[in-house]
């Protein structure tokens, strides 16, 4: 499907031809007709698009600002509770991206909306070659500059916009946005703990929380049975603060969880293998992920990166948010709702990608 919309909204233009009976008439008939809407300078194609990564076909949509010349364009990767293309996440870089002259993709999650029922199972490395895969499908568009194709994401989506650069040499960048430079069980042992502090529970209930998530974990490293940590489970998941933890109630086997791929996976070492320019963002109130020792580990590599630049956004959450009140952004009936706000990353992220060579034609 092709569309070809103003970038915000479509334009209308209405032509006035005034009578000329009176002059009362006459003024009024053409206040009546002159346009309020004017053409917007940028022009963006809109069109759905289908690629594939194996066996499986993904589905996604492009936007694609009108231009002369070949664009640059980013892949965007998925936060976990934004699969969906449609998300409002997105909306800022559909927005402000082609305005830039870079083109903007979008596609739904394997296993979410019209990207196949079967999800990745916790496997990281498959996320980040569907990246890939879009990417490649986006070269061949003679309407896109084959070398300056990179990723952006946001939280998990900023670790597989990372691994995709580093597993393949043509992804030409990366920007990585709120993605905990720790395994994701210390970063959800923190991200747990804030939950249920900024909504008031007790520091028993946080106690056994920890307890909680400890259990499953040692289950899933190897070291603990299977059994314990279901019993912690079932001793947990009646508390109202259990949603909070964002834990199954059924512990599975490790050999097919999702989970254990997950906490296996680190990002210092993804991002330790990223030869292309990397930008690493993350929001000074973030309370889902521990910002200061993720910048004390970026600074073990820093040295053999010089092409990663990392900042800390002002008075930002973890969405890029400018909420100010913890308990609303770690609501988990706020989860995939997210549109980041912060005029300092906006700011961060044009000048980012304008000194990266990406911006216009």
């Amino acid at each position: 499907m092709r569309t070809i919309v103003a970038l915000c909204g479509l334009v209308t233009i209405v032509s006035a031809h005034p009578s000329t009976a009176t002059a009362q008439t006459s003024a009024a008939q053409t206040s009546a007709a002159v346009p309020w809407r004017a053409p917007a300078t940028t022009q963006v194609v809109v069109e759905d698009r289908r690629f594939r990564n194996g066996d499986t076909e993904l589905s996604g949509t492009l936007f694609l600002p009108v231009s002369g010349t070949p664009v640059a364009a980013v892949v965007v990767t998925h936060s976990a509770s934004s699969p969906l293309r449609t998300a409002p996440l997105y909306d800022h870089l559909k927005m402000a991206l082609p305005a830039l002259g870079i083109a903007v993709f979008v596609y739904d999650r394997r296993g979410s909306g019209q990207s196949g029922a079967v999800n990745a199972g916790g496997d990281f490395a498959v996320l980040a070659d569907d990246a890939i895969a879009a990417a490649t499908g986006l070269r061949s568009d003679p309407r896109i500059d084959p070398q300056r194709i990179g990723s952006w994401g946001l939280s998990q989506g900023g670790w597989i916009a990372a691994l995709a650069a580093a597993r393949s040499p043509r992804i030409a960048f990366a920007v990585s946005v709120s993605a905990p430079v720790v395994t994701a069980d210390v970063q959800m042992m923190f991200s747990s703990t804030n939950h249920l502090r900024a909504n008031g529970y007790a520091q028993a209930d946080i106690d056994q929380m920890i307890a909680t998530r400890r259990a499953v974990d040692d289950y899933m490293r190897g070291t603990a049975s299977r059994e314990a940590a279901q019993t912690m489970i079932d001793a947990a998941r009646g508390q109202p603060w259990f949603r909070y933890t964002y834990m199954g109630e059924t512990v599975r086997d490790r050999e097919v969880s999702g989970w254990r791929r997950e906490i296996e996976n680190d990002p210092l070492a993804n991002l330790g293998s990223v030869a292309a320019p990397i930008l690493l963002l993350f929001g000074s109130d973030d309370a889902v992920v521990p910002v200061a020792i993720s910048i004390e580990r970026l600074e073990t590599i820093a040295a053999r990166m010089p092409g990663m630049e990392v900042h800390v956004v002002a008075g930002a959450d973890h969405a890029m948010e400018m909420s100010g009140d913890a308990g609303v952004s770690l609501d988990p009936r706020n989860d995939g709702a997210e549109t980041p706000d912060s005029p300092e990353y906006l700011a961060i992220l044009a000048s980012w990608l304008t000194r990266q060579g990406l911006v216009g034609n």
